[in-house]
């Protein structure tokens, strides 16, 4: 089991450096259904693994001077306040409504990917609204410790529209934001729980080794393909989640043939789906080359 849980890791990592994010949202499930850890414990070690990807992330931005660090600072400061704060409060939350949570937002980021990357307003002033991103900060802080998910997607546009920032230089930024509030929520549950600190750096080793590998593989990979089909599979394993952790919720655990029969409802269904986008993208794209063919 650990090596397989290795091996996913290497995977995430290779998601990580592909699409510059949204990979470490497996990194609880693979804690928790491979490897076999309390809920609790896999939240934590999924925070470790977000920080530490998300620093080793942050080292080429910084050297291209796509950072903000005024604006990164403050706002990470105000998210490790929420993350920390979470962490701690964390340990009263039932492990299968955590997981519940977790998964609720495992299909709010795969919707995200799957919407892409829409054009966002930027600020006019360029100015950075203090009290409206210290409230952004500690709230997406607290989502982070809570479920120990990065949160990348509610990050970035959050330092578009309220710190000012370009697009380019609030992607770099957020990793610092998502660096110091993973650490911290980190830091919150970690007096709660028992780390296992061999499997866990193990795994973020892993993680950042399959990033190198991920990252020298962008230009040759389509990005907007590859997007949405970790997107539907993010949809599929928070699908599989919740039919496996709502009815214990309630006291009475379904047989693993139920969540299984789900999960692959919904794989059909995610199939079914992704064909009929494909479908109508290509009829699209005739169109459009059918208009600009036709001359006056």
């Amino acid at each position: 089991m650990i090596a397989l849980a290795l091996s996913f890791a290497v995977l995430i990592g290779v998601s990580l450096g592909l699409l510059g994010g949204g990979g470490s949202i497996l990194t609880v499930p693979i804690l928790k259904y491979v490897v076999g850890q309390e809920a609790h414990v896999a939240v934590a070690s999924s925070l470790f693994v977000v920080g530490a990807t998300s620093l080793f992330a942050l080292i080429p931005h910084a050297r291209a001077g796509r950072v903000r660090w005024k604006t990164g600072f403050v706002f990470g400061a105000a998210s490790m306040v929420g993350a920390y704060g979470a962490g701690r409060v964390a340990k009263l939350i039932a492990p299968e409504i955590l997981l519940v949570l977790f998964a609720i937002m495992m299909v709010v980021t795969a919707i995200a990917m799957l919407r892409g990357k829409k054009q966002i307003k930027e600020s006019e002033s360029h100015e950075m609204r203090v009290p409206l991103v210290l409230l952004e900060g500690l709230a997406v802080g607290g989502v982070t410790g809570l479920v120990g998910a990065g949160g990348g997607f509610l990050v970035v546009p959050a330092l578009v529209i309220l710190g000012g920032l370009p697009m380019s230089v609030a992607v770099g930024t957020s990793l610092l934001v998502l660096a110091m509030k993973s650490f911290a929520g980190f830091a919150g549950h970690v007096s709660a729980v028992t780390i296992d600190w061999p499997l866990l750096l193990g795994i973020t080793g892993a993680a950042l080794v399959g990033s190198v590998f991920g990252a020298k593989a962008a230009g040759v990979v389509p990005q907007e393909k590859l997007r949405r089909v970790f997107g539907w599979f993010v949809v599929v394993m928070g699908v599989f989640m919740l039919a496996q952790e709502v009815p214990r919720i309630f006291g009475e655990p379904w047989p693993i043939e139920i969540p299984a029969a789900l999960t692959l409802l919904a794989t059909v269904v995610v199939v079914v789906l992704e064909k009929l986008h494909n479908h109508r993208a290509a009829a699209a794209t005739g169109l459009g080359q059918g208009v600009s063919g036709v001359t006056p």
